[in-house]
């Protein structure tokens, strides 16, 4: 990577040439990738000057979404560029300027066998109704493992299936199923508002981008509770904190109520991150894997969630699996 390349669509290509999960512009910085977990800046690159960062991002933005991040000084939106694929973007201002990242999403939904992740959880695209959370930190493959349970229901099964997200990344084609997809700001006011109408829209599975506050929470549990299947994302680090990480959400007056929809509605709990390879040709991801069986829906009821991970330790025959007993067979199969 030793061309200076001064345009922003030059950019993209190196990105997608390079397998890069991610591209970064910051102003008063050269621009850098994100390949395989690392950041590698682009060599020969020049910095990225201050108002040519502005003039990158402006050029992006509708009069809505600039007016969006004037008042808010961040924005996130979707980037679809002919022939370089789709982008999720998050702009903002940093102490040299702007700043931008460019998440890039493949053009193919990839299978779910294709990911490398246990059994269990191709199963929860069998399920009714209920709640379905793909917990981990940022880049650890979250959208990618729901991407494709979405589109495994959307193959196989007829159902109406809609998405909120912000912003949309994957996009589906109805197959089997009629898939309506509708992104925050753009089509519709905010999460709340998306879930207050998909009650009333005949919604059989419902994929929510990320549950941030309570107002959200409380809907999406609402809507297991009333005969869809959820699922959802959250940025924690484990099965167990992603149920204390829900509860905690809620004023302590209301937590008793919310422990006891979500002992009954919650149906699993994944937790993934993802690894280099030892043969350093990609990445891997290692899952911890929570189902809600009778003993796990007793202790989120009874406010004993610290006892989850020895119920995960002895749950392998409802299809559990702790993160140790991932890593350890992926090291098996010499993965890692």
């Amino acid at each position: 990577m030793t061309t200076k390349i001064p345009k922003l669509d030059q950019y993209f290509e190196l990105a997608k040439e390079h397998k890069a999960s991610d591209l970064f512009i910051t102003s008063g910085s050269v621009p850098a990738l994100k390949i395989n977990g690392d950041i590698v800046f682009i060599e020969g690159a020049s910095e990225v000057q201050r108002d040519m960062a502005e003039k990158y991002l402006i050029d992006l933005l509708s009069p809505v979404q600039k007016e969006h991040f004037e008042a808010n000084l961040d924005i996130d939106f979707s980037l679809s560029m002919e022939k370089l694929g789709r982008f999720r973007v998050n702009g903002f201002l940093n102490n040299a300027g702007v700043g931008m990242v460019f998440r890039f999403i493949p053009d193919m939904i990839p299978a779910f066998e294709s990911l490398g992740l246990p059994e269990v959880i191709h199963k929860f695209t069998n399920l009714k109704n209920g709640l379905v959370l793909v917990t981990g930190t940022t880049g650890s493959g979250k959208s990618t493992t729901l991407a494709s349970l979405i589109q495994e229901i959307n193959l196989k099964k007829r159902k109406h299936i809609l998405t909120i997200e912000d912003p949309i990344e994957f996009v589906y084609s109805s197959a089997k199923s009629l898939v309506n997809q509708r992104e925050v700001y753009t089509n519709t006011a905010n999460f709340q508002a998306a879930l207050h109408s998909a009650l009333r829209e005949a919604a059989d599975v419902i994929l929510v981008g990320e549950m941030r506050d309570p107002e959200t929470v409380a809907l999406a549990l609402e809507a297991a509770e009333t005969g869809a299947l959820v699922f959802a994302t959250l940025h924690t680090s484990g099965t167990a904190k992603a149920v204390d990480r829900i509860i905690d959400m809620f004023p302590f007056e209301k937590q008793n109520q919310i422990r006891s929809s979500l002992s009954l509605s919650l149906q699993a709990v994944v937790w993934q991150e993802l690894l280099k390879k030892k043969d350093k040709t990609g990445r891997v991801a290692a899952c911890e894997v929570l189902t809600n069986n009778s003993e796990v829906s007793n202790m989120i009821r009874k406010n004993a969630t610290h006892q989850i991970p020895n119920a995960i330790e002895t749950g392998a025959r409802d299809g559990m699996v702790t993160m140790k007993q991932s890593l350890a067979l992926l090291k098996e199969q010499g993965m890692i």
